[in-house]
């Protein structure tokens, strides 16, 4: 089987390389996989798609070794295929990149990739192989460097890297751009396509769906944990996939003609904002500024780790700034908590869902309550009124599409665009004067993505201030009126979005901090 100039290959074969027969795994009031069957062909880079909660998750934990099938078989080079863990997986010659990482700031690159290895080599020979790896694949790496000093690409290929000494046979990877600039996508392509073409099956999971349509040979595609469709992304438009993945049409976010204009005096204006990171791998603040006008949705762009933890930690009230103010209309809430900035008017949903934005252990009623007590007025003398809060909950459920059974179900058993859907509705619904979230659609697929962006754009046009901090470019394109990047603690001037491409938001978040204030001054 000869690769084609891309780095495809063909994948008519007479035997397939990995074979899924009629998989099942079901869980508590949900079946998760139902009778799944798939293939994979050696050398091929396949496409797993699917909207939150189809069961993609579920099946390559099934064939990571994370998860036990109830029924069916996996067939691994015409040999009966069932890990019991993933050193199991691995040993087979399976290898999965996570979407989030696994990694000790405080470690070397080195030092990372021998915990993730049975029996490592002496660290002068595995600095030896990380450094011909890196070297094969461009993805290069300084075997010495610290961890927690190294950017989110960086991060990203000691993953890789780590997978790659296994010389897996087949590469599991979870959403492997969603922290990734263009530029460092290119480098991670090129990287995939080398690696198919010497004969590693790639197993690639996107909810970006042009990236599917250039990197990947074949799709499937599942809906409710069955398979509901196989083609070649090439012949599809991004569209047609994603309305594949979810069964309907998708409307694309529509901005008013008249969202964001800038007169009068700005809602919400952050001055010479000024704070030392907690983190000895963290990144200060320094004299961020900027303003937000009633209508107008205000995006922060920047690569994970420049600072955009530290920012929604100050905004929010979680820690208070070293120097500077934060203005809601006449009132400084510099150094209010979050509680009593929630009462004034300023709203905030945080990166991280599970433990963060909501308590994965609480039910979605109980999670309604921890934000909405005042402004939904939920409770009077210190007693919770529960039939009020039910009822809220399920009005987010209901005007947000959030699936789940219902209002008593934890957090926590809701897929991650579900339970999104679910922080962002409880937000809005409080009709916020200035709301403020980061990454607000990071791991969601693309119709929730379309859902959650359309109602903060609705928000938006109902006259609140909106502040998304994303690290998705189109993201910040689709909605955004003004952009600024933040890189280093700084934040660039904002920018008309009228003004920028693409390409410009990206060189501006991979940029050193001298040159982003060069460009932007």
């Amino acid at each position: 089987m000869q690769a084609l100039a891309t780095g495809r290959r063909s994948i008519i074969q007479q035997t397939s390389f990995f074979k899924i027969e009629n998989l099942s795994k079901e869980y508590p009031g949900i079946k998760a996989n139902d009778r799944i069957n798939m293939s994979l062909e050696e050398g091929e880079i396949c496409a797993l798609l699917g909207e939150n909660g189809s069961g993609k998750s579920t099946l390559v934990k099934m064939m990571y070794g994370l998860v036990k099938p109830d029924e069916g078989e996996m067939i691994f080079q015409s040999r009966t295929y069932s890990p019991s863990n993933p050193n199991e997986a691995r040993s087979a010659g399976i290898a999965m990149v996570f979407q989030h990482f696994s990694l000790f700031d405080a470690l070397t690159v080195a030092e990372n990739i021998a915990l993730g290895m049975v029996d490592p080599p002496p660290f002068s020979k595995l600095s030896r192989e990380i450094e011909e790896k890196g070297k094969t694949y461009g993805l290069s790496l300084n075997p010495d460097s610290m961890v927690g000093a190294l950017s989110a690409g960086e991060r990203q290929r000691v993953e890789i890297i780590r997978c790659l000494l296994q010389n897996p046979k087949i590469l599991i990877m979870d959403e492997p751009t969603s922290v990734l600039t263009p530029q460092e996508a290119n480098v991670l392509f090129d990287a995939l396509r080398n690696l198919a073409a010497e004969g590693t099956t790639i197993l690639y999971i996107s909810h970006k769906l042009e990236e599917i349509k250039a990197l990947c040979s074949r799709a499937t595609i599942l809906r409710a944990g069955k398979v509901v469709a196989t083609c070649n992304p090439e012949e599809k438009s991004a569209r047609q996939l994603a309305e594949m993945m979810v069964g309907t049409s998708i409307v694309t976010p529509k901005r008013t003609e008249t969202q964001g204009s800038r007169d009068g005096q700005p809602l919400f204006r952050v001055e010479n904002i000024e704070k030392e990171s907690s983190s000895n791998f963290g990144t200060s603040l320094r004299e961020v500024s900027f303003e937000v006008w009633q209508g107008e949705v205000f995006g922060i762009g920047g690569i994970a780790g420049n600072g955009q933890d530290e920012l929604m930690e100050v905004l929010s009230g979680e820690v208070l700034p070293k120097g500077g103010t934060i203005m809601l209309n006449d009132h400084d809430l510099a150094r209010l908590n979050p509680n009593e900035r929630r009462k004034k008017g300023l709203l905030f949903a945080p990166e991280q869902r599970v433990g963060h934005s909501a308590a994965g252990e609480m039910s979605l009623t109980e999670n309604a309550y921890l934000t909405a007590a005042d402004r939904k007025e939920l409770s009077q003398a210190g007693i919770i009124n529960w039939s009020r809060t039910a009822e809220f909950s399920q009005t987010i459920i209901n005007q947000f599409d959030v699936r789940t059974p219902g209002t008593d179900n934890f957090a926590q058993s809701l897929s991650g665009g579900n339970l999104q859907k679910f922080v962002i509705g409880r937000e809005i619904l409080q009709n916020p004067e200035v709301l403020i979230v980061n990454q607000p659609t990071w791991g969601v697929d693309a119709a929730a993505a379309a859902s959650i962006r359309q109602k903060l754009i609705d928000l938006a046009n109902s006259g609140a201030a909106v502040v998304v901090i994303s690290q998705d470019i189109d993201e910040l394109l689709e909605i955004s009126d003004y952009i600024s990047v933040l890189s280093g603690g700084n934040l660039s001037k904002a920018r008309p979005v009228q003004e920028l491409s693409r390409e410009d938001i990206g060189l501006m978040m991979g940029a050193s901090q001298e040159s982003l204030l060069e460009a932007v001054a």
